[in-house]
């Protein structure tokens, strides 16, 4: 995996438990890390065919492994282009230089 094709800016983000000045407990974000990633998006390729176990995966993020961070599907994902929830994640080819993440675009619930 290049430089080149690592062009996407995402924060890995834990959700904790935060108080507000009245008391009231609400779910906050801790940013644990800022990388580059390379991110691809679901489409109709054999490869997302034979992933279809994860049939609510939107997207593949792909990142250096970041030295006293354990990544887990407890975490989110952060990037221009929305929020993730990580849904699985695994070292690539099990030599501990890259995490591949598959994840589900969380969409904001917004009332007008």
């Amino acid at each position: 995996m290049s430089f080149g094709k690592m062009n996407t800016f995402i924060d890995i983000i834990s959700t904790v438990p935060v108080k507000d000045t009245e008391g009231f407990v609400k779910k906050g974000d801790n940013i644990l890390a800022s990388v580059r990633a390379y991110k691809e998006d679901r489409h109709g390729s054999e490869r997302w065919t034979n992933m279809a176990s994860f049939s609510n995966a939107s997207s593949l993020f792909r990142f250096r492994k970041i030295s006293g961070i354990k990544v887990t599907t407890k975490m989110v994902i952060v990037c221009e282009y929305g929020r993730y929830q990580i849904l699985s994640v695994e070292d690539v080819r099990g030599r501990g230089m890259y995490i591949e993440v598959l994840a589900e675009k969380l969409e904001s619930s917004t009332v007008r």
